[in-house]
Parts: structure tokens; sequence; C-alpha cells
């Protein structure tokens, strides 16, 4: 039996792509190993959205390290990467994010000394593959591919293509497999969840997950992946009144990317400031302790001083409990390439400013939350013989003790950091933990 060993990297749509292809591989007779010593070909699910330098890397290290191994070479491959892998491997196969139904075709003629080369935009329904779960108690639902917007700044678009929504009776059926197989969260996942629907003409998101929850019954949650914010203003009173639902984690990734309209404008964000800031106050006001994640790009060409000061300033209006910072580069083949671009010591500069406002923001935030008792869920192992739990707002919580994955335990919280909250057991069935094992 041929041994193969998957590594992935980038977003929770390549997550549940790598799951995909082992659960493929695993159904042709192929055993998926955790540990790269002992396979015999590997497959590298790459992530090229936000650069070129780290996809390469790993490619030079799987080649240099393991040249007697087959490589394929899966996820995001963009046109102006091709040439640069080969470089580096010549018998590299190639399946694109759009293909990886094609894996098992892919390491079999790997196997035989061909490259098969699959990078072709093919709709498949993704929803309907089989799948090895990384995570036991973490079910990766992919509901979309593509995206409905074009932002000037991102390669999303000309690597995944137009948006095409899955259907929903396959989703449902995805959900309630993973909820029957044991998880207790459900990830809902894609390029812009907000956008599914779309391709037929109407934002559906509301009502996929008006199905999911009268369909799928159990004790789980549900995790709404990245939305943007163009389409959360356009059914956020049906989203509000979805989170209502105990089975939602109250959490919404809401990119706003700029917090100067000139900036979000030359971004072709269709939104504007004001109406994020009226989002997220209409989210604050119903859904109570709801957890506000946030992107934002510092040196984006053009940029002035004033206008990054303004993205300061939505931080320290709004006060997101995440913000995921990235320093602009430039994305091959995007407008935003040719634009005039700006050092990369104001990035620099730009980017430790912005952290440390996002650390102590994030702080104050999380000491809102200092006496909290409740239920957290077992989803993570964490470091030092830790482990992490998340709560209805879908916190990450660390707590030490003898757990096992999706358990369920009554927690309070004692301390916490910028990025977690730290909390002593107060209950757990049928497990007993000593003090010193709390948080002190």
């Amino acid at each position: 039996m041929t041994k193969v060993y998957v590594q992935t990297h980038g977003c929770s749509a390549n997550s549940t792509d790598s799951e995909s292809m082992a659960g493929l591989l695993a159904k042709a007779g192929f055993k998926i190993v955790s540990d790269i010593e002992h396979s015999e070909v590997n497959i590298l699910n790459i992530c090229t959205v936000k650069g070129l330098h780290v996809p390469l890397k790993k490619i030079g290290e799987f080649t240099e390290q393991f040249p007697d191994k087959k490589l394929v070479v899966a996820g995001c491959i963009s046109e102006d990467i091709i040439p640069q892998i080969r470089k580096l491997n010549q018998e590299a196969s190639l399946i694109n994010t759009h293909n990886i139904h094609r894996v098992v075709e892919a390491v079999e003629e790997s196997l035989q000394g061909n490259v098969l080369e699959a990078l072709t935009q093919e709709r498949i329904n993704k929803a309907e593959l089989p799948k090895v779960r990384t995570n036991q108690v973490v079910g990766i639902v992919p509901i979309a591919s593509g995206c409905a917007d074009f932002c000037t700044y991102c390669s999303v678009k000309l690597i995944k293509g137009n948006i095409f929504s899955y259907p929903e009776d396959y989703i449902i059926k995805d959900v309630k497999k993973n909820v029957e197989q044991g998880c207790k969260e459900i990830w809902l996942t894609s390029q812009d969840n907000g956008a599914y629907g779309l391709d037929t003409g109407k934002r559906r998101l509301p009502n996929l997950l008006n199905e999911i929850l009268n369909n799928a019954e159990g004790n789980y949650k549900i995790r709404l992946g990245m939305t943007n914010p163009r389409h959360v203003i356009s059914i956020a009173d049906d989203l509000i009144q979805i989170y209502q639902d105990n089975r939602m984690f109250k959490f919404l990734h809401i990119p706003v990317e700029a917090g100067n309209n000139e900036v979000l404008g030359k971004m072709n964000r269709k939104y504007n400031v004001h109406e994020f800031k009226e989002t997220i106050n209409k989210f604050r006001r119903y859904v109570k302790d709801v957890t506000i994640a946030t992107d934002i790009i510092v040196g984006f060409p053009t940029e002035t001083e004033l206008q990054f000061q303004d993205s300061l300033h939505l931080i320290q209006e709004i006060k997101p409990n995440v913000i995921n910072i990235s320093r602009f580069s430039p994305r091959p083949n995007t407008i935003a390439s040719r634009m005039k671009q700006l050092s990369e010591n104001i990035k620099k500069e730009r980017s430790k400013v912005l952290t440390e406002l996002y650390i102590d923001t994030a702080l104050k935030q999380n000491k809102k939350w200092l006496g909290w008792k409740g239920k957290v869920i077992i989803d993570e192992v964490g470091k030092d013989n830790t482990w992490v739990g998340r709560n209805f707002a879908y916190k990450p919580v660390i707590i030490k003790g003898n757990f096992n994955l999706g358990q369920e335990v009554d927690v309070k919280i004692k301390d916490c950091t910028a990025y977690d909250l730290k909390a002593n057991i107060l209950s757990v069935p049928e497990i007993k933990i000593s003090a010193e094992e709390n948080f002190t």
C-alpha cells in the first residue's frame, strides 16, 4: 500500500481541499500518513494568494530533502509560478484547486514516472467529495469556490475564478455527516461566504444557514467564515436573526482592509467606512458579546500618512477583537501591482504601529471576559500541556488538565492575553482535575 503525505498551506478552504484529496486517495487504496519520513509520495498544497516566496521555498525544500520521493504540487497554482516550479522540480505533477478530484490520477501517474498537469478551471462540487479530517471534532464544509468581486490587490479571482456556489442539499448532507461522525464545530468556508448564491442571481447565505440549522440536528456549533462587508451590509438583519440560534458561534469575520474611503475605492472594495461601522455597531447591538474579526492592509500603493491614520482611528473606534494585519505586497497581474508602490520601510513602520494598537485594543477587549463562567468545546491540543477550547463567541480559552477533543468543559476565566483567555476548570463530567492544573 503506497503511503502518501499531505502538507497544507493557506486558508481553511485549502485545508478542506487537502482533506478531500486525502479522502479520495484513501478510498482508492492509498495510505495517508502523518509523518513525512514514512511517505513515498508527497502532496504539497500551496497558497500563492499572499505571494510566491513561501510556496516556492517549500517546493525547493521538498525537492532537495526528498529527491527520491514523488511530489505532487496542488492548490493555488497561478500561471506565473509554473515556470518557477519547473526550475526547482521538473518531475512534479501539478493539480490546481479546480482539479483536486484528479489527485488519484496525479499520484498514480507520478508513480509510473509520468508528469500530470491538471491546470484548467473545472467546476466541481467539492461538498460531495470524501474526506479524511485532520481534526476529528472540526468539520470543514466548503460552500463555494471563487469570488464575486475583483479587488485590485488580490489574486483570488485570477486563481479561483468566478463564484461557484455548491448545491444546498450537498452542503446540508456534508454537515449532517460531519455531525454524525462526532464533529462539534462546523466551519463553513469559501473565498467569500457572503457571495454564496450570487452566481444564481441572489445572495442565498441566510437561506443556506437556516436550512442547515433546520435540517442538521445535533450538538454542534457553526463558525461562519470570512464574508466581504458589502455582502454583510445587504443581509445583516437576516444574519443577526440567525445568530440568535445557540448553534451559531457569535463570531463574524468581516475584513475592512482600510479605514479611508479613497483607499477603499482604489482597492475596488464596494462599501464605505460609514457603512462598515454601522454594520459592526448593529451586530454588537443585537448579538451579545459577538467576536468581531477584521483584516487591514497597510502600505497599499499611494496610501498617505493621513489615510493610514484613518485606519488607526477606525480601529480605535470599532475596537475589533481580532485583526489580521498584512503589509501590502504586489500580486502578479493585479491592478495594484502596477500602481506606485510605497517603500518597505514605510510598510514596516505602519505595520508596527498598527500591531501595537491592536495588541492594546485586543487586551482591553479580552479583559472584559475576566470572571466569565460558561462552557467551552475542546477543539485543539495547546502548547506546554494545555488544551484550547472555544466558548460561544469562538474565543480561544486555554486550560490545563486531562481532556479529549470535543469534550465540553465548564470554566471560569481567570486571566488573559491579547490573543486568548486563560481559565480554571469548574466541572468536567467523570474527569478529575487537580488544583495545581488550574491557572492561578
